[in-house]
């Protein structure tokens, strides 16, 4: 995708960034480990992937990785209301993390994201 955004982003919970650290790599959440590649969402799908996969969910991180250095391994594919996502075909570098923060639900079981996006 030529003008692809700067930035994607990974909704993860603790546990699995957690482990990730440890290894030095991402391998996937499950449905990603299942589908054979990472999902990312952009800054204008995240809030909605959110809502539809994390509901209610405690104890999750945002992960900002940029987009460019990811090279061939980053398609962008046909999703949700045939909007192109970001899949990652391979395993993710913990250091290509740009930032890691807590995901705050916000008490209705959404979450609360940083204006910045």
């Amino acid at each position: 995708m030529n003008n692809a955004p700067q930035y994607i982003y990974k909704i993860t919970t603790q546990e699995q960034w957690d482990e990730a650290v440890s290894l030095g790599i991402f391998k996937g959440a499950p449905i990603d480990l299942q589908d054979g590649y990472i999902h990312f969402s952009t800054a204008e799908q995240v809030r909605e992937t959110a809502a539809k996969h994390f509901h209610g969910q405690k104890n999750l991180k945002l992960v900002t990785v940029a987009s460019h250095p990811l090279g061939d391994a980053l398609k962008w594919e046909i999703s949700r209301g045939g909007a192109l996502f970001p899949h990652l075909y391979a395993h993710l570098e913990t250091s290509d993390a740009l930032s890691v923060i807590d995901l705050e639900e916000d008490g209705t079981g959404g979450h609360i994201f940083p204006d910045e996006l």
